[in-house]
């Protein structure tokens, strides 16, 4: 009987071990209040990671470092032509900085073993960054949204997420001479995106779906940047965190927006004078500025849930802002977005996750629980993830899952 329950015994931490991936705790455990919610500081909390979602970022990890092409980037399906969906129409031709920038912090999170594919991703990127011209935001070699990515978050995403991933592994690499280089390219980008922020505080500068999302990827550089110790001047982030406030103030008076029909609130048609129900529309994919969130409540909601969650003073300031959002997380429709999943879909889930980790507690953890579940559901049999409507490129969409089923590894 001894013998039969030593076994038991053993059986049952093999499971244990099997189903989960412990992750390395960081951070301190100070308490803070925010509204009639007590937080911690801490931006991880202590977790583990199921073994179901380490294989499912495995497999997707190995198709994206298999597509990755021979200069080191990755375009909306892959680096060649070849693996292109033929039933989803393609932006442009060619790898582009914004779907490389975004598959590079991916496969940071996904394991030392992709190292050798970010460093040959920081190559292809810090060429175009060195090359660009002082002045102004782009650092692609033609301005204006040539790319899927660019068309549904703004031209200058490149720049942005550019700028997230330099943040991230700046001082991090093992040559001095790259980690030189990171820096100066990273402190090239910081300056074009302080130089170019809109009187309003934000960054939505001609067109584009979901803008917003823009905006908060620019603000959220500069904030990373920051903490690595760039000089970022204050009041460009305090002027972008006052646009975000506003914004949300506008957004509950306007009609219509959070019904997750896609409908376009406040001025409808921008630019290509086309309404979000037409750039919807399987197959379509014209330029226009549809209004600050394209009439989706979750990408606003978002964004400014990250934005406004960053440090515990921030959640403290921002306490009924963020209540307000926490309060709809609840609301399925809400987390559905625009109703069917994009890229854009994902990108929302990822800031709704780093705002509630940052304070962690239940509501993070049954958050976290849920659009895990989620995401793992929609993933294809060959480890991707794809959009449904406006940011559907393999790449952007998997790195995307990845980064959130992952979000626990961010430090």
């Amino acid at each position: 009987m001894k013998y039969i329950t030593s076994l038991f015994s053993l059986a049952v931490v093999v499971v244990a071990v099997l189903w989960t991936q412990t992750v390395t705790k960081t951070g301190t455990n100070t308490g803070t209040r925010t509204g009639n919610k007590m937080e911690t500081s801490r931006d991880v909390v202590t977790t583990t990671v199921p073994a179901p979602v380490a294989a499912s970022v495995d497999k997707g990890a190995k198709w994206l470092a298999s597509v990755q092409g021979a200069d080191g980037g990755w375009g909306q399906d892959g680096s060649g032509t070849s693996y292109n969906r033929p039933d989803d129409r393609q932006e442009s031709k060619g790898n582009d900085v914004a779907n490389t920038a975004v598959a590079a912090l991916a496969l940071l999170r996904a394991g030392k073993q992709y190292q050798p594919n970010v460093d040959r991703a920081l190559d292809f990127i810090l060429q175009r960054v060195e090359a660009s011209p002082a002045d102004g935001l782009q650092i692609t070699e033609v301005p204006g949204m040539q790319t899927q990515i660019q068309r549904k978050l703004g031209p200058y995403i490149d720049t942005f997420l550019a700028s997230m991933l330099l943040s991230q592994v700046d001082g991090t690499l093992a040559k001095a001479a790259l980690n030189t280089r990171v820096r100066k390219g990273l402190e090239k980008c910081v300056a074009k995106i302080e130089r170019n922020q809109k009187g309003d505080g934000s960054w939505n500068i001609e067109g584009g779906w979901a803008p917003v999302l823009g905006t908060s990827l620019a603000s959220r550089s500069l904030y990373e940047a920051q903490k690595k110790g760039v000089k970022v001047e204050s009041e460009v982030l305090a002027s972008a965190d006052n646009y975000t406030v506003k914004a949300l103030e506008r957004s509950e008076m306007r009609p219509g927006v959070g019904t997750g029909s896609g409908a376009a609130a406040g001025d409808g048609a921008g630019r290509g004078g086309s309404s979000a129900t037409a750039l919807a529309t399987p197959g379509r994919y014209e330029a226009a500025t549809v209004s600050e969130s394209a009439g989706v409540d979750l990408y606003q909601s978002a964004q400014a849930l990250e934005q406004l969650s960053r440090t515990p003073a921030d959640r403290r300031k921002n306490a009924k802002e963020i209540d307000s959002i926490r309060a709809k997380l609840g609301d399925a429709k809400f987390v559905e977005g625009y109703g069917s999943i994009g890229g854009e879909e994902f990108f929302s889930y990822l800031n709704v996750s780093d705002g509630l980790k940052r304070a962690g507690g239940e509501e993070w953890k049954l958050w976290h629980s849920k659009i895990t579940e989620k995401i793992l559901k929609l993933q294809n049999s060959d480890g991707t993830w794809a959009g449904h409507h406006c940011i559907t490129g393999r790449v952007a969409v998997t790195s995307a899952a990845i980064l959130n089923l992952t979000v626990n590894r961010a430090n």
